[in-house]
């Protein structure tokens, strides 16, 4: 059902596809030998332009748990983006070599360009500040198991809310169910972005409350999100330094908190949650990155079209794939400093939504 498409934003798929992903999740937890050899000769390039552990190792974990094998490079240094070559020549090159790519990028947009570019199934593993889609399937998958339901929900997002792209990821991929309540917690100057507040307005059933005061908030929440204060994300570390400890979840805190909430968290832990936080039954962010392995098999196993055995499609296709709208010298321009389009001038112009936001980030588009 999801053979030979990629996974850009969380809404790339449907409730229904999501569902179906997450009963093959179920399958593969309870019994993961039967899709030892589902991936026999098949190749996943990790193509990570930017730092990571638990996302990078994951794929890996993933693709090999399912029998397959791992190509890549884990940052840019080891790429030939050092020697100038396009994002665009770069996915095309690795559609050669591999069946199924994981993408990594500094730059809002990043993965949509691969996507627009490659001849293999794309996995957004992160672009900037914009998105990070397989960190949202783990966070619902992990919702399912432990609340047992994507309605009638409280959630509270704390922390980085600007840059954190996995908040962003949540609220989209949440917006699409019944009754959903968002508390953002967070100082005024990493508040959500405008796009992501439009959306929630948008959506029939959601509604959002500002709340700075994790105290206060911690009290009505049915879920917490946790999130760090990324020092990458910041252009002045004055700021980051000012910024890291605005929230600190601890045991008292907790003790405020409903007795069936939990609390997740994207990881990395840098000290917005003490260690003795770990021990409450209801810190769930360990089994979170656990489940994420569990869901990125059962990920690229749909996007191979190998849910029911060895994976058939082939590997990187050999035709011709241009992109459309060339860039009309530089009338048009996002407002968005670390978006793919400001970052590399050769790349068209898209856009969305009437033309009023840039279709690469999301941002508002200037002419």
């Amino acid at each position: 059902m999801l053979r030979g498409k990629n996974l850009i934003y969380p809404t790339d798929f449907t409730v229904e596809q999501l569902e179906a992903l997450f009963c093959l999740t179920d399958k593969i937890i309870a019994r993961p030998d039967q899709y030892a050899n589902s991936c026999n000769d098949k190749i996943l390039a990790t193509l990570f332009f930017e730092p990571s552990t638990r996302t990078r190792l994951s794929f890996e974990a993933a693709m090999q748990r399912l029998g397959g094998k791992v190509l890549g490079f884990a940052d840019s240094a080891s790429s030939s983006a050092t020697k100038g070559e396009s994002l665009a020549d770069t996915i095309r090159m690795i559609s050669c070599y591999a069946d199924i790519a994981a993408i990594r990028h500094p730059a809002e947009g990043a993965a949509h360009v691969a996507a627009l570019h490659s001849f293999i199934p794309v996995i957004n593993a992160g672009d900037g500040g914009h998105q990070h889609p397989t960190q949202t399937l783990t966070d619902l998958y992990t919702i399912r198991a432990k609340k047992g339901r994507f309605h009638d929900l409280t959630i509270g997002l704390c922390g980085d809310l600007k840059y954190g792209r996995t908040v962003h990821s949540l609220i989209h991929a949440m917006c699409r169910y019944e009754n959903i309540h968002f508390v953002l917690i967070s100082p005024p100057e990493l508040q959500v972005p405008d796009y992501v507040i439009r959306e929630i307005e948008a959506a029939p059933g959601c509604s959002y409350s500002v709340d700075p005061d994790l105290d206060s908030a911690i009290r009505q929440v049915d879920i917490l999100y946790m999130t760090r204060v990324q020092r990458e994300r910041f252009s002045s570390q004055e700021e980051y330094l000012r910024l890291k400890d605005s929230y600190i979840l601890d045991t008292q805190k907790m003790q405020n908190a409903k007795p069936d909430m939990i609390v997740l968290h994207p990881m990395p832990i840098v000290n917005e949650i003490t260690g003795a936080v770990d021990e409450d039954p209801r810190a769930c962010y360990f089994v979170q990155a656990q489940y994420g392995m569990y869901v990125r098999m059962a990920l690229i196993l749909s996007l191979l079209g190998a849910e029911d055995g060895p994976a058939t499609v082939c590997g990187g296709r050999m035709f011709e794939k241009t992109c459309q709208n060339p860039r009309p010298n530089g009338t048009v321009h996002c407002k968005n400093p670390k978006c793919v389009s400001n970052l590399d001038l050769t790349l068209p112009i898209r856009v969305k939504d009437g033309g009023k936001v840039c279709e690469y980030c999301d941002a508002a588009i200037e002419e």
